[in-house]
């Protein structure tokens, strides 16, 4: 790990750029607005990890309310379960052995859940659970219009339950239903089709899971972009949201119910960097590609009122500013919004927690690189 770029208590002119930083009141407002919703709708939440990577914040979830914290990988979950969170679920196909040992060896410590989406990954969840003398949760996977993974709905995710169902040391939990690719469409009538078809697979499969005398105590799914659709259904029992407690340029850009960016969520994530060269017509700050992510765009600036980035390298972002506007000056901090939070999170080493100007948490990203 690297070392940590500021101390309790330090001004933000104090940490050593680049640095990943949270407005703490930000971010627990988020926390708070999702755990509302949940209890105002009666739908759990069980927030992903894969977003933030960091036990405290998932903790900070769980005692807002999350009934459990979803981990997207083994290592991901190992980090979250040593860290105290009692309710896993592995949003992803775990076919390994070595993997499935290890989840079966967290299943010893706390209730431990993954997705299935082909007979062999439920004979191999199976034997691992067994061996350990454990119980496994699963979940069938269905493909409700991602084109990643999952079974086809209806009576092929019944005879796949079915097998979880009669499968030693597995219990068959219920439905993961994900629609991954709804979560970003700019126009909220795409989105809103989009959860509407996945909604008639849900619906078919749920059927055919009835006609076998198998139920689903959980049917998971949905995401910032998307959750309240799900909840509207009423087939969904729990949302999986990840990226609503920091945001990112992606997700502020698509358009809400009346054809706004959705207000509900605020930025609290942000790459702090410093202004180290200058000329007449730009900036230069010292976060580039190794700092944050770029796949889906360019950062924003915050506070910094009509500059803009207009490109990336591995160590430099390039900033121009609006005509008229006064240049940054060297020494200068500036905090982008990245376009996509959760990669640019497993950059870093640690989070630092921001109240007032300065520092008040310092959080490791514990899970950082976690990917097997």
């Amino acid at each position: 790990m690297q070392p940590q770029p500021g101390l309790r208590g330090a001004s933000l002119e104090a940490i050593e750029t680049p640095a990943l930083i949270v407005e703490l009141d930000a971010l627990e407002r988020n926390i708070a607005r999702m755990a509302a919703f949940g209890q105002q709708s009666g739908m759990r939440i069980r927030p992903h990890a894969k977003t933030h990577r960091c036990p405290a914040i998932a903790a900070k979830q769980v005692a807002a309310g999350a009934v459990g914290i979803c981990a997207q990988t083994v290592g991901e979950a190992e980090v979250l379960v040593e860290a105290g969170i009692t309710d896993v679920l592995v949003t992803n196909e775990v076919l390994a052995r070595g993997k499935l040992v290890r989840l079966a060896r967290l299943a010893g410590q706390a209730r431990v859940a993954l997705i299935c989406d082909s007979g062999e990954g439920v004979a191999a969840a199976s034997r691992a659970a067994a061996e350990h003398g454990v119980e496994l949760g699963a979940l069938v996977e269905i493909d409700v219009g991602m084109g990643r993974c999952g079974v086809l709905p209806g009576v092929p995710a019944r005879e796949l339950a079915q097998r979880i169902a009669n499968a030693p040391n597995l219990a068959f939990r219920g439905l993961q239903a994900y629609h991954g690719r709804a979560q970003h469409l700019p126009r909220h009538a795409d989105r809103q089709g989009a959860i509407q078809e996945a909604a008639e697979a849900v619906r078919e499969t749920l059927g055919a899971l009835d006609q076998a005398g198998l139920s689903a105590e959980i049917v998971g799914g949905a995401g910032t972009g998307t959750f309240r659709l799900e909840a509207a259904a009423g087939l969904w029992t729990e949302l999986q949201p990840g990226s609503y407690v920091f945001m990112d340029r992606e997700y502020a850009e698509i358009e809400g119910a009346v054809g706004q960016p959705e207000p509900e969520f605020e930025h609290s994530l942000f790459v702090l960097a410093g202004v180290i060269s200058r000329s007449e017509t730009r900036a230069v700050a010292d976060a580039g590609l190794k700092s944050l992510s770029g796949e889906k765009g360019l950062p924003l600036l915050r506070d910094v009122s009509g500059a803009e980035v207009i490109g990336l390298s591995d160590e430099h972002s390039v900033i121009v500013p609006a005509p008229g506007s006064p240049q940054l000056r060297l020494g200068d901090r500036v905090q982008l919004i990245p376009g996509h939070c959760d990669p640019t999170v497993n950059l870093h080493d640690w989070i630092l927690g921001i109240r007032g100007g300065r520092v008040e948490e310092i959080w490791p990203v514990a899970a950082r690189g976690a990917s097997g």
